[in-house]
């Protein structure tokens, strides 16, 4: 009878670079959230920092920046007075959106709530 052999075992493949880029932009602390809230719609720097507790300004600033470069977040200016920023998703941000989506479903599905509690 012939004995049958494992597969050969293969090197870890690296991971592409498509996904080496999503990571390395929505993989920062933070930026997730910010594209999260911003697909509800616009918002005003205020208004984007009560809607991630926790966010410095510095950081929430950093984020937009980060974003806007990236084509992914448009920043505007709304004249004043007083003169206030308002910051949406671009078509390419907004594409964003089902794979927000199902993020979040597979987080409601697979990781705990936070406190452990289920």
């Amino acid at each position: 009878m012939a004995q049958e052999t494992a597969p050969a075992h293969t090197a870890c493949t690296g991971a592409d670079a498509a996904i080496t880029r999503v990571f390395a932009l929505l993989g920062k602390r933070w930026t997730g959230l910010v594209v999260a809230v911003l697909s509800h719609g616009p918002g005003h720097f205020s208004e984007l920092r009560r809607a991630i507790p926790g966010i410095s300004e510095r950081m929430l600033s950093d984020r937009l920046t980060e974003l806007g470069e990236a084509g992914l977040v448009l920043r505007e200016v709304d004249e004043g007075p007083p003169l206030r920023v308002r910051y949406r998703l671009t078509e390419s941000g907004a594409a964003l959106g089902p794979a927000l989506t199902e993020l979040r479903a597979w987080a409601e599905r697979y990781l705990p709530p936070p406190g452990g509690c289920g």
